[in-house]
């Protein structure tokens, strides 16, 4: 039988130490369920094997669809939101086994990654319940091995800091699909067009435009993972795309995927 397949309800919810300064938890959560920000002495690599959360941290929103993961550094603030029901399999590591990786520095801040089927496989084979010492080292480094090859995903809404901008970003992330108008932002938070548009550049990396559509994409991702009968070009117009092609293109340049193709995936 496939790793996939097999069932693993005797490991949900119990740690699993494999003896050399890493450990394992398998849960499933349902739809709605929200663990709130809280932090760990070892960092993480959260992976939702089916379902989709969203990540919180200082730094922004992370969205995590079944092809992604999300690294967590050690006592980093998090709150992680269920989407849509997951099956969740994380894996710690010990600061000191960290130390020992050449990748440590770079493990410092957190990111999302998008899954490779054998990053998928190694980690659904690290919580085989017959899985020897000697297999799950190695799986463990072939994991870390694709977390090396892996590019930060775009599935990220950064959170800016400066109080008018941040005020701005969360009348946008309260109503994404509106038609937010940079000038008008800029006059309820009581600065110019100008500032504002540089504050966001300055702050999250991306124009205002790009942001707006980051947080759109966004709230796309959670309507698709929430809600199975609703239709695409019905999402479309509720986001403000002139058509289903152009919000496709949109959800592609964020996700990698079409609406329809996260859909039957998520």
């Amino acid at each position: 039988m496939n790793i996939a397949e097999k069932p693993i309800a005797a490991i949900i919810g119990r740690r699993i130490s494999t003896g050399d300064g890493i450990h394992m938890i398998a849960n499933n959560y349902k739809k709605g369920f929200r663990i709130d920000t809280h932090m760990h002495r070892e960092a993480q690599l959260v992976y939702a094997a089916r379902g989709t959360m969203q990540v919180t941290t200082p730094k922004g929103r992370w969205l995590v669809p079944p092809d992604r993961a999300v690294w967590v550094p050690a006592r980093l603030a998090h709150a992680i939101d269920v989407l849509a029901d997951i099956e969740m399999r994380t894996l710690y590591f010990d600061l000191d086994w960290l130390a020992r990786e050449e990748r440590s520095q770079s493990l410092r801040s957190e990111f999302v990654v998008r899954v490779s089927p054998l990053l998928h496989q190694a980690i659904l084979a690290l919580f085989d319940e017959h899985t020897t010492a000697e297999r799950t080292g190695l799986l463990v480094k072939l994991a870390m091995l694709e977390l090396h090859q892996a590019e930060d995903s775009a599935t990220f809404i950064p959170l800016p800091h400066e109080p008018r901008c941040r005020r701005a970003a969360d009348i946008v992330l309260s109503d994404p699909t509106g038609a937010h108008e940079i000038e008008t932002l800029a006059r309820e938070v009581g600065t110019s067009a100008r500032t504002l548009s540089r504050l966001f550049s300055a702050e999250t990396q991306l124009s205002f435009k790009s942001w707006c559509q980051r947080a759109r994409v966004a709230a796309a991702i959670e309507k698709l993972s929430t809600d199975a009968n609703v239709s695409v070009k019905q999402l479309a117009s509720d986001l403000g795309y002139a058509s289903v092609p152009a919000f496709s293109h949109a959800f592609r340049q964020v996700t990698g995927k079409t609406p329809t193709e996260f859909a039957e995936k998520a």
